[in-house]
């Protein structure tokens, strides 16, 4: 996606998560025909919000609820695959926001999923997304919170069958943020793949990242950037696909028109430094604000 559209995305992010009715651009909870990504990776969500499965013998793992009236679209998209819900055994999440998390509640007691996060992450998901250490404290909406949250360390590894996902977190667009990856082969062929989280620098009113008094904020975030850009990433995905273009690059490849282009072993660190621009930008405003309400005293 050119910068252009990837600026009005973040900018259309920021209203929309002052809504207090789960409510979104239209393509949040515009259908999508699922879809096979790479080997046992499955695309189930909806046009403008991820929802990834991946599937082995002994059962399905999925990351991300996206919206809360979405739930049975995921739901049908999971059986359109030829699976249950209830096959469905673990259930991940990047981030504790209403439009990533918000039917999570919902998909975990149809399928009998356990939900597993980081650990600032289980907290927010427990709490419905009022979590007060979260920059959109305030203003992003809340969702049914979930009884219960099994915590994922740094670098653990959530394991269902053959699957083996490894978590990292990446905190920053909330404390919890995490980034997922795993790999997926076909054809004898394997790939890393990246979940990576948002690297929106957003924040409800009096929020500062670059607070004096909080240091870890900035020291946080670059470090998840530097974590992303590092990572082993054939493959990316994205909390929100236009951020990685999978949508795009999935119709290119089964159109032809390119060989293989979602695979592409650079989109990580080009993602990474799109977030480290973005971050740099809010920090930039954030100082000019300070100094405009010191000179006004």
């Amino acid at each position: 996606m050119k910068p252009t559209l990837r600026t009005a995305l973040f900018a259309a992010l920021t209203l929309t998560a002052v809504s207090t009715a789960f409510a979104g651009p239209p393509e949040w909870s515009q259908p999508q025909k699922p879809f096979r990504i790479y080997g046992n990776t499955y695309y189930v969500g909806t046009r403008g919000l991820t929802s990834i499965l991946i599937t082995s013998p002994q059962g399905l793992v999925l990351i991300d609820g996206t919206l809360p009236q979405n739930t049975k679209q995921i739901e049908a998209n999971i059986q359109a695959l030829g699976f249950r819900i209830t096959d469905v055994k673990v259930i991940l999440n990047t981030h504790a926001h209403f439009d990533h998390a918000g039917a999570i509640a919902e998909l975990a007691r149809d399928s009998g999923a356990r939900v597993e996060a980081s650990s600032a992450g289980a907290k927010a998901l427990m709490l419905g997304g009022k979590d007060p250490a979260d920059p959109q404290y305030g203003e992003a909406s809340p969702f049914t919170p979930i009884a219960k949250v099994t915590t994922v360390a740094d670098g653990g590894v959530v394991h269902v069958g053959d699957i083996a996902i490894t978590a990292h977190y990446t905190p920053g667009h909330t404390p919890g943020a995490t980034t997922w990856t795993w790999r997926s082969c076909e054809a004898g062929r394997c790939m890393n793949i990246v979940y990576a989280d948002s690297l929106g620098a957003f924040a409800a009113d009096g929020y500062r990242f670059s607070d004096p008094a909080h240091p870890e904020r900035l020291r946080d975030y670059r470090r998840s950037i530097e974590t992303i850009a590092a990572l082993p990433c054939d493959i990316l995905l994205s909390p929100h696909p236009d951020q990685s273009d999978l949508l795009e690059r999935v119709a290119q490849r089964d159109t032809g028109t390119k060989p293989d282009p979602v695979i592409n072993g650079h989109a990580c660190r080009a993602y990474a430094e799109e977030g480290s621009a973005n971050l740099d930008s809010r920090v930039a405003k954030e100082k000019a604000a300070a100094t405009g309400a010191k000179g006004g005293r």
